[in-house]
This record gives C-alpha cells, sequence and structure tokens, in this order.
C-alpha cells in the first residue's frame, strides 16, 4: 500500500504529535482560533449592520462575511457568519475566482478587491463582493470578504427585483474584478464608475464605506490573531476547521446505505410567457463515503431573468446535505470534499450570458432545495424534512412621494416572512424566512417609517399547515395599506405545483396568492377585511384562484404574474399576499389530541379543520373562550378508528 493509498487516520484518535504535525498547533490552540473566525466574521457583520442606511442590509441582514485562506493553501473558508446562507456559499468560490482573474501577484497592502458578475460570484449583480488581503512579512496571509447587497445597481428597475429582465444588460450594472481601494485610498474610477450607473447613491455611499471598515476591522482581529498565534497555527487552524466539517459529512454518508434517489421540482413559468414551465430534476448516488448529485433533465434556461448559476447550485446541494447528515458544526468549504455536482450547462441552474439573465437565482435555490429534499425522503427516512412554501416571496414597491422624492420599499411588505416545513422533532414555525435565507424579518415600525405604507394586518391563516404528526407552518396573510401611487415587482413561481409537500405521510400545505384591492370610489382606504370572503373585491395578481370568489383554490384558474407594463396601483390600495403553506411530518391521526385542541385555541386550525385534518373532535367556542375548548376523547377515538379503516 502506497502513502496515498493509507486510510487517513480520523482527528479524534490523532495523538498530539501527529495533531501538531497536521495542523502546526495543538488542539486547544487549533479550537480557540476556530472559535475565533468565527467570532471575527460575526463583528465584521455587525459593524456593517450598525451603520447600514439600506433596509435591506439593516434590517433583512442580506450579507455574509467569510474567511479564506491564501492561495498557496487553496482558499479554503473556515468560518461564515450567521447571515444569508446563500451568499455566504458562493463566497467560497468568488473569492478564489475575483483573485485568480484579478491576480493575487498584483495586490498590495490597504487594497479591496470587487466584483458582482453572478457567473463569476454568484447571486446577483446587487450582491457585491468585497476581498481585503490580510499581509503577514509580504505574503498574503487570508483574506476577509464581505458580500453585502446594495440597494440599487442600475438595470430597467428600481432595486433591481424583476423577474422580467430578459437579458444581462437589463439586469444592472455589472462589475469585472477591480479594485475599490488601492493601498488605502479610494480608487476614484472604480468609485465614479457605480455610481454612475446606479439610482439611490445617498445610500449606497455610505454603506459601502461602512463595508470597507468593516473589512479594515476584519483584518486587524485577524492580524492580532497571527500576531498572537503564529501563522502557521491560524494556518493550521484554518485547515483543521475545514477538515473536521469535511470528516463529519464523510462520516455521515458513511453510515447511509449506498443507494440512488431521484426528486424533481417544478417553476410555474418565466415572465415571457406562461406557456412553459421548468423543471428542475435531480438524481443522487451515494457509493461509501462519497454522493453525486446529477442534475442531468433540467430545463433549459429560462427566457428572463429566474435563473441561476452553478456556484448558486453548489450552494444548495451543501445545505441540503448538512441539513439532513451534518446539521451540527459549521458551514465551511469543507462540507463539499465529497461530493460530486454534475450539471450541463445552459439550464435554468447554470445559465449563460447574455440570454440567460440571472437576478431572482434565489427562486431557482429554493426549488432545488425542495427538489433534494423530495429526493432523499427514502433515503434518510424519519429525518426527512417538509417542504416550506417554496418560494422567498420578495416583494419589492417604488414610487414618488407628493414633493417628488423617490422612494423603494425593498423585501419589507410580501411574503418575506412565512412557514417553514416540520420534522421529526416537532411543529415549524410560521413566522421564519425560508430555508436558505438567514436573515431578520424588519420590524412593523422600521417598515411603516422608511416608506409610504401602513401594514393594516400581518397574521397566519387557520387550516393552510399541512397536517402531520407534527404540523408544518401555517400560511401568512399579510395587508399592507400604500399612501402612494405605486409600481410593485411580483416574483411569484411556485403556485402550480404545491411546494409545501408533507414528509412520513403528513399532509401538504395550501397555496396562496397575491391580491390588489382598490381605493373606495372618493379614494379613500378601503379595509378588505379578513376570511374567504374577503378577496371577492381585490384584483388577483398570482395564484391558483376561485374565478368568481376569487379567492386561493387548487381546482381554479392560474392568474399569470407577470402582466404586461408591470402591476401599478393608486394611492389607498391595499395589497395583499398570502404565502403558501408548508408541509407536515408523520401520520396526523397520530398527533396529540391536546396538541390539535392548542392549535384550535392559538388560531392555526379550527375546529372543522381538526375533525377533518386529524380525526379530532374540538368542543367550545374558540373566539369567546379559548381556553374552555376540551376534545371529545371517545367520539376522537370512533373518527380516528373509521378514518383508518377508510384508508384500508
Amino acid at each position: 500500500m502506497t502513502l496515498a493509498e493509507a486510510p487517513r487516520v480520523a482527528i479524534r484518535d490523532l495523538d498530539d504529535a501527529a495533531f501538531r504535525e497536521r495542523y502546526g498547533c495543538d488542539r486547544f490552540t487549533a479550537t480557540v482560533l476556530g472559535n475565533r473566525f468565527d467570532y471575527l466574521v460575526e463583528h465584521m457583520s455587525v459593524r456593517l449592520l450598525w451603520g447600514a442606511f439600506s433596509p435591506v442590509l439593516r434590517d433583512f441582514y442580506d450579507l455574509a462575511a467569510t474567511i479564506s485562506g491564501p492561495p498557496s493553501r487553496g482558499y479554503q473558508v473556515p468560518a461564515a457568519s450567521n447571515g444569508i446562507v446563500l451568499m455566504a456559499g458562493t463566497t467560497i468560490d468568488a473569492v478564489r475566482n475575483t483573485v485568480e482573474e484579478w491576480g493575487a501577484d498584483r495586490l498590495r497592502p490597504g487594497d479591496v478587491l470587487i466584483a458582482n458578475d453572478p457567473y463569476r460570484t454568484g447571486n446577483h449583480v446587487n450582491d457585491l463582493l468585497f476581498v481585503r488581503p490580510v499581509f503577514h512579512d509580504g505574503e498574503i496571509a487570508a483574506f476577509v470578504n464581505l458580500n453585502a447587497h446594495q440597494l440599487d445597481m442600475g438595470g430597467t428597475v428600481p432595486g433591481g427585483f424583476s423577474s422580467a429582465k430578459a437579458n444581462v444588460y437589463e439586469s444592472g450594472l455589472v462589475i469585472s474584478p477591480r479594485l475599490l481601494v488601492a493601498g488605502g485610498e479610494p480608487v476614484r474610477e472604480t468609485w465614479s464608475l457605480i455610481f454612475d450607473n446606479v439610482r439611490m447613491g445617498a445610500v449606497l455611499l455610505p454603506d459601502m464605506q461602512t463595508v470597507c471598515s468593516s473589512l479594515e476591522l476584519g483584518e486587524r482581529l485577524l492580524g492580532e490573531s497571527i500576531e498572537r498565534y503564529g501563522l502557521a497555527a491560524v494556518h493550521g487552524a484554518i485547515d483543521y476547521a475545514c477538515d473536521v466539517a469535511a470528516e463529519q459529512m464523510a462520516a455521515a454518508l458513511a453510515r447511509l446505505p449506498d443507494g440512488e434517489w431521484s426528486g424533481y421540482e417544478r417553476v410555474d413559468c418565466d415572465a415571457a410567457g406562461e406557456d412553459e414551465d421548468y423543471e428542475v430534476r435531480v438524481r443522487i448516488v451515494k457509493r461509501g463515503d462519497r454522493v453525486e448529485v446529477d442534475l442531468s433533465g433540467t430545463s433549459r434556461q429560462a427566457r428572463s431573468s429566474i435563473n441561476a448559476t452553478a456556484l448558486d447550485v453548489k450552494t444548495t446541494v451543501g445545505i441540503a446535505l448538512k441539513f439532513l447528515f451534518a446539521p451540527h458544526g459549521r458551514f465551511n468549504s469543507g462540507l463539499f470534499r465529497n461530493v460530486d455536482i454534475v450539471l450541463p450547462e445552459g439550464t435554468i441552474l447554470s445559465a449563460l450570458p447574455p440570454d440567460g439573465a440571472v437576478f431572482m437565482y434565489f427562486e431557482q435555490n429554493q426549488v432545488l432545495l425542495s427538489a433534494l429534499l423530495r429526493a432523499l425522503e427514502g433515503a434518510v427516512g424519519e429525518a426527512a424534512i417538509a417542504g416550506d412554501r417554496g418560494s422567498p416571496n420578495l416583494h419589492v414597491a417604488s414610487g414618488l412621494l407628493p414633493d417628488g422624492t423617490p422612494w423603494v420599499a425593498p423585501m419589507q411588505c410580501g411574503g418575506e416572512v412565512g412557514p417553514f416545513g416540520a420534522n421529526r422533532f416537532g411543529d415549524a414555525d410560521t413566522q421564519a424566512m425560508s430555508y436558505q435565507a438567514n436573515g431578520v424579518a424588519p420590524e412593523i415600525e422600521a417598515v411603516e417609517k422608511s416608506s409610504p405604507v401602513l401594514v393594516l394586518r400581518h397574521e397566519p391563516v387557520p387550516d393552510t399547515a399541512g397536517p402531520g404528526t407534527h404540523r408544518g407552518g401555517c400560511a401568512v396573510l399579510r395587508d399592507s395599506l400604500w399612501l402612494t401611487d405605486a409600481q410593485h415587482s411580483l416574483n411569484e413561481l411556485r403556485y402550480k405545483h404545491v411546494p409545501g409537500f408533507g414528509v412520513q405521510g403528513g399532509g401538504e400545505g395550501a397555496t396562496g396568492g397575491v391580491w390588489a384591492f382598490p381605493p373606495a370610489e372618493d379614494g379613500s382606504p378601503r379595509d378588505p377585511g379578513r376570511g374567504p370572503g374577503s378577496y371577492a373585491a381585490g384584483t388577483p395578481l398570482a395564484g391558483i384562484v376561485d374565478p368568481r370568489t376569487k379567492a386561493p383554490s387548487r381546482d381554479g384558474e392560474y392568474v399569470f404574474p407577470f402582466p404586461p407594463g408591470g402591476c401599478r396601483t393608486l394611492a389607498n390600495a391595499v395589497l395583499r399576499y398570502l404565502t403558501n403553506g408548508a408541509g407536515g411530518w408523520g401520520d396526523p391521526l397520530e398527533r396529540d389530541p391536546e396538541k390539535v385542541k392548542v392549535d384550535v385555541r392559538d388560531g392555526y386550525v379550527t375546529i372543522e379543520g381538526a375533525a377533518r385534518d386529524y380525526g379530532v373532535v374540538v368542543v367550545g367556542d374558540p373566539d369567546r373562550d379559548p381556553e374552555g375548548l376540551a376534545v371529545d376523547l371517545e367520539t376522537t377515538r370512533r373518527l380516528r378508528e373509521r378514518r383508518r379503516r377508510q384508508r384500508g
């Protein structure tokens, strides 16, 4: 047996001398530095959050900070911040691509390198990557990085959030790798290039300056670690953190029986028309401690900007595998070491310029994650995770104030907050972001202060969650009253096929939609109210709805969400977002009747829904006497027995 063929000793089985030889430091130092890396990226993030003017950064946490090793050590990423995981994942390869194209030998102390081309860095053009080299003894020791969403990067619509952009020229300003700061001094032509092409420069300028300040903080903190522990120990700790993640994933895969599993998900349409839907197909092959994810058969790239890139795909594959196989520990570059991805060019997941426009990449990330979770249910059994609402449901509004000042309300008043799917550990959250967007829901007060809008209601809708032994999260309804004329960007792609699938016998969630309610004839605002009858006065903008009642209905008519000219509302109109419900886990007839009663009390389930979906008979009045509700145990027992017999 050659040295290369010799089995690698598990990290925990290394004696002290072998550990020091492999990692250049002892275990205690490696652990301290690993935690120091986490501390560093979180401090970079916090500095940006505290100083940010953009609500997307300040309120939505739309950023990711990472550390990368030097080129000589393969740009390994040992730590990522608790921001948007999609942005952290792409940064793993984006830093390498950006530095290699610019040239590592051209970098000097005090430089800041930037890029935002989705085909180079992943994500979309508003996600601007900032890279600062950290030097020690004249050599690059590491990089500190921030991937931070900018409020606007030009393009055809303010803020950029539109599924209708047909090519890269409409999408916004594309920045190839170049210096923003050289030797600590701003590169004037780069700043001018950006601010000659973007709206809302008064917000972008201080945000970008704060990013640069955050990178300086990261450089200082990492430099202090190098001075205290030595460069060899810091590099060894980077290797150690990544090796641990790789070893955890490999061990988890090795415990899983070899097999092959397939799954697919669909996208309703693109903005070019409803004549074509798109499929994401995945085939997973697991052998030993390795897994191959094959996306052959996925539909061609879309005709408008709902596409994603290979870097986004890699991130989502890593997220899915970590959710299911290695949920503990860090998300870093090591977890991909035992994963192979097969991805043909020119698909909706691997679009090519100029016509494969990329902006709403996160929609495809969600579709891919759903396909992976569906495919792996048979592999992981009880560890399966039910489908969430299937889309980030991002909404962006814009317009002019009475004095002519432009305003933008980004990702604040749509379906950004909604349900998770259930799992073996318990019921799912209703008030959450999407699975891959570890963001923060903005406060209603902050939304109303920064935009001409009043949030009338934000509440769960009963009987929309997938029933199960553990219940999925309910659909969330949000009504927003817009005080001025407004242009709305809708990006709703997951209503034709239920995304909130159940697992292990759990039921699926309900589907939602979007509606606009005009002001009264005298121009005054009009509250649409709540309940099934409240939809009749509205105009459906997205979803599958009953043509008579205009309420959501699986047997209704599909509403294409991208009308010519976009969606406009008059002052004092109300926009309603109803997310999809999420899936349940396990047999609903096995759910504890007392938990069903509590759900009725809390408004997640109606008395009728309790009997229909769970076979539980709840008596009492949940509105007038919620604490007086009770379960009729004998009638419940008989009802459940009859339901089980009907199943055969």
